[in-house]
């Protein structure tokens, strides 16, 4: 080995030395370090031990598989309903000292629970609509869903909101049902959606799990878990065809419409009502049978509202006693006979046992009424009679319970009157979007940033500009960044969409003629003696209004 190479070798063990030597300075330091900071990072309790986060490890259960499948076919549903005209007589005529009883108005009871001032108070026309919200599931990937009807009754504007999406969609009425508290309703969002599984409710057992899912109080995708308390259950003697599945499974308002699942994710029934002392759930929920959901849903679907036979009598759940007195072992006990009815037509009287219908022996009243109800209405049915021990058959033809109780709106609830003919004007612009446009004013261009735009001179009612709040007086200035200058600029670009495209108007939202800002007065010693100025108010920034086109 000559000089050359022996210097070269000391230089390289030099070099090498030296960044070891670093090396080991610098994994010194970090520690010295690391053990000063956790010193004084820990100078309240030196003697503690941080606490430290486990990796995350799902641990998952049938119960987690159940809520992630179902979640996705579960809606959450606003429903915007205007005051009775009662209650709008009396909120504009109400006077203070003057005895007005508002009990009614879901406003005043807001106030009255939070404790609110009494006085004279303004209220905008508008308010004097509220909002009732629930849950529905969807049954059909084309949009159809399963509610009860007390969640969409009595609204003009129903809205559902899908899971994971903020975008509300319109619904329509298929069809309701009052004697079981069922609707059905229909979004269209163009494309196909996630319907649930449909279990057999005659296989429901007490003890079984159960699971409710819904949006209580507002509070969207929630579950709960509980197990069934109990079968049959009758709660309105008026409602002949609901005998509720009970659980325990937390159900508050809000949940009305939601599903009841198994454990295997299928619908045994349709959270409708609950038993309560403080308005909230005390573990005493009830759901419909799903089994009748599916029948009254079939008829819906088919026919718009669902027809069912009626024979004209009434009856009282009777002990076996009663009826072995009367030397029968079964049948249903004629309480009443609906005059003109069928049966009174017939010759059946009060008293007698109605022990068959068409040979088919009837064990109890719910069995008489399944018989009757799924006859076609306008058939022949032969009732075996027990009047005084004697043998006696009638032919009894059925008939509409809607028309032979229309007088009994308890029963079958209040009878719908035709909708008077109501002609919608022709908006100027396409029909998609449901305004009247007209070109701006020079002041008008002023208010806006490039002194272009259109006004909004009509908002249709129900229309696609309604539904994304769209106010008369606003100042399109670009719909889907696409510059707007006149009437026919929102027809053009209105002819260019089709249903399913999103939609973004860029709106200046002018503020009042009349508003005024008052300007506080400047800070500092002198502040509580300087003037308070009065300027006209700006424009409001620009806003996007959005939405998905029906």
């Amino acid at each position: 080995m000559n000089f050359f190479d022996k210097m070269r070798q000391q230089k390289l063990m030099s070099i090498a030395l030296l960044v070891f030597t670093l090396s080991v300075g610098i994994l010194i330091g970090t520690l010295v370090n690391t053990s000063v900071n956790a010193a004084k990072g820990q100078a309240v309790a030196p003697d503690a031990t941080p606490l430290v986060v486990p990796k995350a490890v799902e641990i998952g259960s049938d119960f987690t598989k159940l809520a992630k499948k179902l979640q996705p076919s579960v809606v959450n549903i606003v429903v915007e309903v205007p005051a009775a005209p009662a209650a709008r007589s009396r909120s504009r005529s109400a006077h203070p000292g003057q005895g007005d009883d508002s009990g009614d108005d879901p406003l005043e009871q807001f106030r009255g629970f939070f404790g609110g001032q009494g006085g004279p108070q303004v209220v905008p026309e508008e308010a004097e609509k509220h909002e009732q919200s629930g849950t529905g599931f969807i049954v059909d990937k084309n949009g159809y869903i399963i509610t009860n009807n007390h969640v969409v009754s009595g609204g003009d504007k129903i809205m559902v909101k899908l899971q994971g999406e903020s975008t509300q969609y319109r619904a329509k009425v298929i069809g309701t049902d009052f004697e079981t508290d069922l609707a059905v309703i229909k979004i269209d969002t163009h494309k196909p959606l996630d319907p649930v599984s449909i279990g057999n409710s005659d296989a429901v057992q007490v003890g079984d799990w159960a699971v409710a899912i819904g949006s209580p109080f507002t509070l969207e995708e929630s579950v709960t878990a509980g197990i069934v308390s109990a079968l049959g259950r009758e709660i309105d003697e008026r409602k002949n065809f609901q005998r509720f599945i009970q659980t325990d499974a937390a159900i508050n308002p809000g949940n009305s419409g939601g599903p009841l699942v198994n454990i295997r994710g299928e619908v045994i029934g349709v959270n409708t009502m609950i038993a309560t002392s403080r308005g909230g759930s005390e573990g005493v929920g009830f759901a419909l049978p799903s089994n009748m959901v599916v029948r009254v849903y079939n008829d819906i679907i088919r026919d718009g509202s669902v027809s069912r036979g009626s024979v004209g009598i009434s009856f009282r759940p009777q002990k076996p006693e009663t009826l072995e007195a009367l030397g029968v072992n079964h049948g249903v006990i004629v309480d009443d006979v609906t005059p003109n009815g069928p049966s009174a037509k017939a010759g059946i009287k009060v008293n007698d046992i109605v022990v068959a219908i068409n040979g088919q022996s009837i064990k109890d009243g719910d069995d008489l009424l399944s018989h009757v109800a799924d006859a076609p209405v306008g058939s022949a049915l032969t009732l075996a009679v027990d009047r005084d021990g004697k043998k006696m058959d009638f032919k009894v033809v059925t008939q509409d319970r809607k028309l032979l109780y229309a007088d009994r709106p308890e029963i079958v609830g209040d009878s719908p009157t035709p909708d008077e003919p109501v002609t919608k004007p022709e908006p100027v612009s396409g029909v998609k979007f449901g305004i009247a446009p007209r070109d701006l004013t020079e002041d008008e261009r002023s208010q806006t940033p490039d002194k272009h735009g259109v006004m909004v001179t009509t908002v249709q009612e129900g229309s696609f500009a309604e539904d994304i709040e769209m106010q008369k007086g606003d100042i399109i200035i670009s719909i889907n960044r696409h510059p707007v200058s006149s009437a026919d600029d929102v027809r053009k670009i209105a002819a260019s969409l089709k249903p399913g495209d999103a939609v973004a108007f860029q709106v200046v939202r002018p503020a009042p003629a009349n508003a005024l800002v008052i300007q506080g007065s400047a800070r500092g010693r002198s502040a509580k003696n300087a003037p308070t100025v009065q300027t006209p108010a700006e424009p409001t920034p620009t806003i996007y209004l959005s939405g998905r086109l029906p």
